[in-house]
């Protein structure tokens, strides 16, 4: 098992990390990486391989929002099923059982302000069990998945001692 966390832990620092180089950083055969890595697929432990793509480098228009829901659980299945409903959208990229004043935290993106407006109005707040709404645009993002989104800017000015 610890095998597996160091398997992990490489892949969610670098994705693109193949089976030989797993193998060789780890001190292990590429079969038995190789192993690991498909029974903890099989598993879902590994859901996927998503890359991060920072949108704002390219033409590409996108509209990030965080959407902010209170519910009513449901009996017998509490929040699952209305997260399991939400989650089937399109626009959704993730969804989130949060503690404090609201239920879930939605991740969506969307072309414009519209389209997420659009989405809320006539997909989200409709929804039986959906009791309120709270819509938050994000403005720019500096880091995302632990990775970090912008340049550090560096100070050019000389320094100057007397």
């Amino acid at each position: 098992m610890a095998v597996d966390m160091r398997i992990l832990e490489s892949l969610d620092q670098n994705a693109k990390l193949t089976v030989k180089e797993l193998a060789i950083m780890l001190g292990e055969s590429e079969e038995s990486v190789a192993a690991s890595i498909r029974e903890m697929e099989e598993d879902r432990i590994i859901c996927g391989y998503p890359t991060l793509i920072n949108w704002d480098k390219t033409d590409r228009q996108l509209v990030t929002a965080m959407i902010e829901v209170k519910v009513t659980p449901q009996r017998g299945q509490g929040f699952d099923k209305i997260a399991e409903r939400i989650y089937q959208f399109d626009e959704v990229d993730a969804v989130f059982l949060m503690s404090g004043g609201f239920d879930l935290c939605v991740m969506i993106h969307g072309k414009t302000l519209q389209s997420v407006a659009e989405f809320v109005s006539s997909k989200l707040s409709p929804m039986d069990s959906v009791l309120s709404t709270s819509t938050h645009f994000v403005l720019k993002k500096y880091k995302e998945h632990g990775l970090p989104l912008v340049q550090k800017i560096e100070d050019e000015r000389m320094l100057i001692t007397p």
